[in-house]
């Protein structure tokens, strides 16, 4: 069965905004290598609009390696959008779900994982609810030594306790420290 892992970047103090911090070649390398292991990944329509940046920039590549290293991997990788506003997606490797978030996840996991992959939601509002409805398998939270004060929490609007149990850490040279959990259930 495949897991469903939560991967996002945020700030020391909980936010989630990608323009808080400093996205250095390391970072662009641990994310492509997590993309290519990564079977599907699952955006909201806000987070999708958000990385269409990387489509253009696999076409015009940047002349900095890791990111178009990142961006070529990144517009390849099968994505699905979960939106209510979106018609229809012009990204080749996307589409819209077309069923409930957990009739789409609990479809995905059970599908058949001979490619060994998993799949990886990186969308604050998709966490929050996949969260809600236990369907996620391992969070990896990527923390950066930046605090902005405000912005979008991650964790807002969980009522219930989840514990986790620290699988393990890696430490960036940006001081950026990764953090692997599971739930305990």
């Amino acid at each position: 069965m495949k897991k469903i892992i939560a991967a996002i970047n945020m700030t020391l103090d909980g936010f989630c905004d990608h323009t808080a911090i400093d996205a250095d070649e390391e970072i662009h390398e641990h994310y492509a290598e997590l993309l290519r292991s990564a079977d599907t990944l699952l955006y909201g329509r806000t987070t999708y609009q958000l990385m269409e940046y990387w489509r253009e920039l696999a076409v015009n590549p940047s002349g900095v390696k890791s990111m178009d290293d990142f961006a070529i991997v990144m517009d390849t990788t099968p994505k699905i959008v979960f939106s209510h506003t979106l018609k229809s997606v012009d990204w080749k490797s996307a589409k819209l779900a077309t069923r409930s978030l957990e009739e789409e996840v609990t479809a995905l996991k059970q599908s058949d994982n001979k490619n060994g992959k998993d799949i990886y939601v990186g969308s604050p509002g998709l966490i929050i609810s996949m969260a809600k409805l236990n369907l996620i398998d391992e969070f990896q939270l990527c923390v950066h030594p930046v605090v902005v004060g405000s912005g979008l929490p991650l964790f807002k609007d969980i009522n219930n306790r989840i514990e986790l149990k620290l699988l393990k850490t890696k430490i960036l040279k940006c001081g950026a420290v990764i953090l692997y959990y599971e739930p305990i259930i």
